[in-house]
């Protein structure tokens, strides 16, 4: 089966290259999509210099910071038509080893949507402050407790999809941005019937660049599950 690995980048200079190689590293076969958004400091043209030595990569490069949320969705659109099978998404600065990206494409065989997750087995989380490990942990247990999805780790970046499983979300509406991004995209996937599994991962903060949370995304995570929850109730009389 085609297999794709989609990153969006904004500013990723430093590690795109490296990550790219890593990738190809482990799973030689599997394609890299970078989204870039315009990134100031060239990562696009590094990249484009790649593609055109080096077939199994792709660029879309867009007009500025437009989210990640959309990053995706234009990289799982492209994925789509050009017929890919399996699509995974990851983030571009080693907080996610490549290394699992095997892991992931093996349990893929016997699920629809496969999640690394960071707190499936305890905490598996490297360097982050207590503060945003806590607000994280809760944040995913507040997800549960109220859209009900079976997901220790819905708000984690670090997944494999069936391209089946993308066909029946509609792309064109989704609007949310980081940790509000993943949760919709788990919820969606689940409630049309998908076979949702979690791996555990370990997470390691970031070393090079800058990372990009903020508390809109946060908020914007926090209303986005009562938005899924009614949602769902109007729709089916249930949650």
């Amino acid at each position: 089966m085609r297999s794709i690995v989609c990153i969006p980048t904004y500013n990723e200079r430093e590690n795109i290259l490296r990550m790219i190689d890593a990738v190809h590293a482990v799973v030689p076969d599997t394609h890299v999509l970078v989204i870039d958004d315009g990134s100031p400091d060239g990562t696009s043209q590094l990249v484009a210099e790649r593609r055109a030595i080096d077939e199994r990569v792709h660029l879309i490069t867009r007009s500025g910071k437009l989210g990640l949320g959309t990053a995706y969705c234009a990289g799982f659109a492209y994925a789509l038509e050009q017929g890919f099978d399996l699509i995974l998404q990851m983030d571009a600065d080693f907080s996610h080893d490549p290394k699992d990206l095997l892991r992931l494409l093996e349990e893929i065989a016997n699920y629809d949507l496969v999640i690394g997750s960071r707190y499936i087995q305890g905490v598996n989380v490297i360097n982050w402050p207590m503060s945003r490990l806590l607000l994280s942990w809760f944040a995913n247990l507040y997800t549960r407790v109220i859209t009900g999805m079976p997901v220790a780790d819905a708000t984690g970046g670090f997944k494999c999809y069936r391209s089946d499983v993308l066909r029946k979300i509609d792309l064109t509406k989704i609007r949310s941005n980081g940790y509000a991004f993943q949760i919709e995209m788990n919820y969606k996937a689940w409630r049309s019937g998908a076979r949702v599994h979690e791996i555990p991962i370990i997470f390691m903060d970031r070393v090079h660049g800058v990372s990009k949370m903020s508390k809109n995304i946060v908020y914007e995570a926090a209303f986005l599950v009562w938005k899924l929850k009614l949602t769902t109730i109007f729709t089916f009389g249930r949650a």
